[in-house]
């Protein structure tokens, strides 16, 4: 196991204002292709973008409905005011989430302890409005493996 993988699981409540640039093609066939090239080409604008938070994290939330699925690489900001020309603003509401931390190397296998770990919890995965999952990128340089968080919408906590 990595030490930059430590497939740590947390649940986590925020919302998030983003600024970025997405992408859409078939699901799954056309990923990860697509997603690394949504990535890359944002990361040569991400320096037009006013009020980042953080310009050394990168956010990837996404949509999916089967065929086809939206991936988005985006920074976060503090508020959606000026969006450069080609890219979009946007608010994700106030959600719970399940958070587990693993690296770039290690997607596969976080998604899959993340899910066990929602449903050994007792939670579900939330479906519909409001439920954007986000994977989150660290950049270090010259590292060939990078922290990363995955975020999966849940219901609310049990108990709640």
């Amino acid at each position: 196991m990595s030490p930059v993988a430590t497939f740590e699981c947390e649940t986590v409540s925020r919302e998030f204002q983003f600024v970025g640039q997405c992408a859409t093609g078939n699901f799954p066939a056309s990923f990860p292709e697509t997603a690394i090239k949504v990535q890359t080409a944002f990361v040569l604008r991400r320096s037009e973008i006013s009020g980042v938070i953080n310009p050394e994290v990168l956010y990837s939330p996404y949509m999916c409905n089967g065929p086809v699925a939206t991936y988005f690489a985006c920074s976060e900001v503090e508020e959606v005011k000026q969006v450069p020309e080609g890219m979009l603003g946007f608010k994700v509401a106030f959600t719970d989430y399940a958070k587990i931390s693993c690296s770039n190397m290690t997607v596969g296998e976080g998604y899959s302890k993340l899910f066990e770990w929602i449903q050994t919890q007792g939670h579900t995965q939330k479906s519909g409005y409001n439920s954007t999952p986000i994977e989150i990128y660290y950049f270090e340089d010259d590292v060939e493996e990078e922290v990363v968080e995955l975020l999966i919408p849940i219901e609310e906590f049990a108990g709640s």
